[in-house]
């Protein structure tokens, strides 16, 4: 069967009709894997739809039609049979993020009247059990705080719900907090009519089926995970695999070997930082020059992330380095680039199937998705996609939605062969002192490819040059300081040298501590805060205004790792011994 044809079965269909199907016609074959105990615990079709039945009937029994049912857990086959529950009994998922503040997480349950929240595991157990006292609480796999029931209990004590609803297509069925970049998250509300038609002509595009395998990490209340990896799965028939924990990200990648693989651009960037701690990128450029050397290379990293039988590579949610992504595609990994958002279902623009991804560009629309651009320069999206609006918040919901466009809020422009460029989020541009505008995207994309660097920002609103803000990568941590500084000068040297007057870099700024959601610096989503970095750390950068192009917040004497310090990511370190 063509993707054609597949497209004809799945187009405006709601997800539950693709599941009941696939629980008839397809309910011994396995849908979702579970590392547990260093073994794949396996779901059919049938398991998962019957565990999703009795959740329904308990909340059935609960609360009515339309409720709000929140959801707290780090991936887990759980975690989607219970979003799946939620579905079949009509109500409306709210999804909270696991790296989630206490505060966040209050507002976001507040702010939707949920009615019970089911927990899972948690990177800060005392801010959810802190907020898991003001509603009832279901313990799903892997929570680690008291509950009042728990999944096992819920599955035993009741049966499958037996009618199989579809509901009107213009009712909501989740309700996606954003991550808060700028302050509180807010609530966009999807209707079935928008999954059954994105969702369809998303899995046409990249021609996904029961062959293919996905491997699930990044958290699934971000829209781009939840629909890259739960909804296409569903829509295709995709096997999903979930690794065991953080320690085991990389053994468990590699024992899935996904065929389609979507990441932030923060983790390909560890994925890189944990490279060139191995194996340092003056020998990786030599090794890449020599034909036979640059195979072996290109097999050794590829095996070595698990990522050697991936056909679809896949970053987005905020901006990465186009010298970033041409050191992957060097390495044989054609990473690309997406560009959608929660409020247009990600119904976007990528790199279709057959075409070579540009670094520096975000491809083009899907099918029957508009984009433009408007006379001021910003992005505009129009598609059946498009969310209902914001929960409870209709004058901010008349600010983004005109004219059946969504104001995306980002810069950009579309170039000779239609692909998209975003040049940055236009509130992040800032004015300096000598009244000359500058966007921090276009400055942070020229130290893509200094491997001592980690993370940076650019800042400088009302001072007379802008400035970077960065933590360094693992290969950095583990050598001199003043060697450190001496690279870090020239790169800096290289990119101003690059700039008109006004844009360049006065000095790097080299902070202690990484950004993480843990210390509130970077979103769940792993967005940096610009506006909690500045307030954090200009009283040091204006303490400091002259002197050395390199500042340091203090000395790097301890030999903690980034990853370590951040606690958000730790498996950056492939298997690339052996020799050539």
């Amino acid at each position: 069967m063509t993707p054609e044809q597949k497209y004809q079965l799945l187009a405006g269909k709601q997800p539950l009709e693709i599941l009941y199907r696939r629980e008839r016609e397809q309910g011994g074959e396995v849908y979702l894997r579970q590392m547990w105990n260093r073994e794949w615990r396996e779901y059919t079709w049938s398991e998962v739809m019957d565990r999703a039945r009795r959740i329904a009937s308990f909340l059935r029994e609960r609360f009515e039609p339309g409720d709000r049912i929140a959801i707290h857990a780090k991936n887990c086959a759980d975690w989607i049979i219970v979003d799946i529950g939620i579905m079949l009994a009509g109500m409306v998922s709210v999804p909270l993020y696991p790296g989630q503040s206490a505060s966040s997480m209050r507002y976001v349950i507040e702010h939707s009247d949920s009615k019970i929240l089911f927990c899972g595991a948690s990177d800060d157990n005392s801010a959810l059990s802190e907020v898991a006292r003001q509603l009832p609480t279901v313990a799903i796999q892997r929570c680690e705080i008291e509950c009042d029931s728990t999944m096992d209990e819920l599955l035993e004590s009741h049966r499958p719900y037996a009618d199989s609803p579809l509901y009107g297509e213009d009712e909501v069925f989740t309700i996606m907090y954003t991550s808060g970049t700028t302050g509180h998250p807010k609530g966009v509300m999807h209707t079935w009519s928008a999954i059954g038609f994105a969702v369809p002509n998303m899995v046409r595009g990249f021609g996904y089926d029961e062959r293919d395998r996905f491997f699930s990490y990044l958290p699934l209340a971000h829209a781009a995970e939840r629909i890259v990896i739960e909804f296409h799965s569903l829509y295709s028939g995709t096997p999903v695999h979930f690794p065991e924990s953080l320690d085991t990200f990389l053994e468990d990648l590699k024992r899935a070997r996904p065929t389609m693989f979507f990441s932030v651009p923060r983790l390909w960037g560890k994925f890189k930082e944990g490279i060139d701690a191995k194996l340092p990128p003056a020998l990786q450029q030599f090794l890449l020059k020599v034909p036979g050397l640059r195979t072996w290379l290109q097999r050794k990293v590829q095996r070595g992330l698990g990522l050697d039988q991936a056909r679809m590579l896949v970053t987005g949610a905020s901006p990465i380095s186009t010298d970033l992504l041409r050191w992957y595609h060097q390495l044989g990994m054609m990473v690309t680039d997406g560009y959608g958002m929660t409020e247009n279902f990600i119904y976007g623009c990528i790199t279709h199937m057959g075409d070579t991804p540009v670094p520096g560009t975000v491809g083009k629309p899907f099918w029957d998705c508009e984009v433009k651009i408007s006379d001021e320069g910003e992005i505009l999206f129009k598609s059946r996609a498009l969310m209902k609006g914001y929960y409870r918040e209709p004058e901010k919901t008349a600010e983004v939605l005109q004219d059946g466009f969504y104001r995306t809020g980002d810069s950009g422009f579309i170039d000779d062969e239609g692909l998209l460029h975003v040049t940055g989020r236009i509130a992040d541009t800032f004015k300096t002192s000598k009244g000359r505008f500058v966007q921090p995207p276009k400055l942070e994309g020229l130290f893509g490819s200094e491997a001592l660097l980690g993370q940076v920002c650019v800042l400088g609103h009302g001072m007379s040059q802008p400035v970077m803000l960065a933590t360094l990568s693992e290969l950095a941590q583990g050598m001199d300081k003043t060697a450190v500084s001496e690279q870090l000068q020239k790169s800096l040297e290289r990119a101003n040298s690059t700039l008109q007057a006004h844009e360049r870099i006065r000095a790097i700024y080299i902070t202690t501590d990484e950004w993480t959601p843990q210390n509130e610096l970077l979103t769940p989503t792993m967005k940096i805060k610009r506006k909690l970095l500045e307030l954090r750390y200009r009283p040091w950068i204006e303490s400091n205004p002259d002197g050395s192009p390199i500042v340091w917040e203090s000395l790097v004497s301890d030999k903690t790792t980034a990853t370590e310090a951040g606690g958000a990511f730790k498996p950056t370190q492939p298997d690339i011994g052996g020799s050539a």
